[in-house]
């Protein structure tokens, strides 16, 4: 990856995120081809996963110089999880999410050492609501407040940053000021977040090329 495409911190410097939410690795990568260089970051998921996900990842940084979030959400035993992050990292994707409990941050910190990897922690899904946690036996208090404090607790764990509900982005904001904070969005502009996820607003548009160019000079 070249250099003046990343921040001291080895993060990319584009804001704009466009998540491959295709059906395999060709479909991934046609997206990209049609974007061309309006787009140099890219999120792979794990439903991409048995569909040639860490395949096209890998082709994307390899053969066409772009910036991957591989976006697994790893949730397990500490010693499972610096495993799998050990063998992820070993891709140089530029960023890795996990699960937001510290121990889980802790373990996936360990298992990136030594490598050019960012670990970012997912607080709260993104379509969860307070319905939806008490379903999960999530303690009281609403979507933002729970973001905010895990969001705090991944970050004293280790993490490089946190991923958080767009409702939440504020609030984490004014609790870790210098915190990386990663939102996914249906195509507007976050304040005050440092990268925006955006699938089908982009590769679904009439023109996704000019989509994504509109969206990265908005992001500033």
């Amino acid at each position: 990856m070249p250099s003046d495409r990343l921040t001291g911190s080895g993060m990319p410097r584009e804001k704009l995120i466009v998540s491959l939410d295709v059906s395999d690795a060709l479909a991934g990568l046609a997206v990209a081809e049609r974007l061309g260089d309006a787009v140099t970051f890219y999120r792979v998921g794990l439903g991409m996963l048995t569909g040639g996900g860490l395949a096209l990842a890998n082709e994307l940084r390899q053969e066409h110089g772009k910036c991957i979030l591989l976006d697994m959400k790893l949730f397990d035993r500490p010693a499972a999880i610096e495993a799998a992050v050990q063998g992820l990292a070993q891709f140089e994707v530029e960023c890795l999410t996990v699960h937001g409990d510290p121990h889980v941050v802790a373990a996936a910190m360990a298992g990136a050492r030594g490598t050019a990897t960012r670990i970012l922690a997912v607080t709260v899904l993104a379509d969860l609501d307070r319905t939806a946690l008490d379903a999960c036996l999530v303690a009281g208090g609403s979507v933002t407040e729970i973001a905010a404090e895990r969001a705090v607790r991944a970050l004293e764990a280790g993490a490089d940053g946190v991923v958080v509900p767009q409702e939440a982005v504020a609030a984490v904001r004014a609790r870790a000021a210098d915190a990386l904070i990663v939102t996914e969005s249906g195509g507007d502009p976050v304040a005050s977040a440092d990268h925006l996820i955006v699938g089908r607003a982009v590769w679904g548009a009439s023109d996704p090329r000019q989509a994504a160019r509109d969206l990265v000079a908005a992001l500033g």
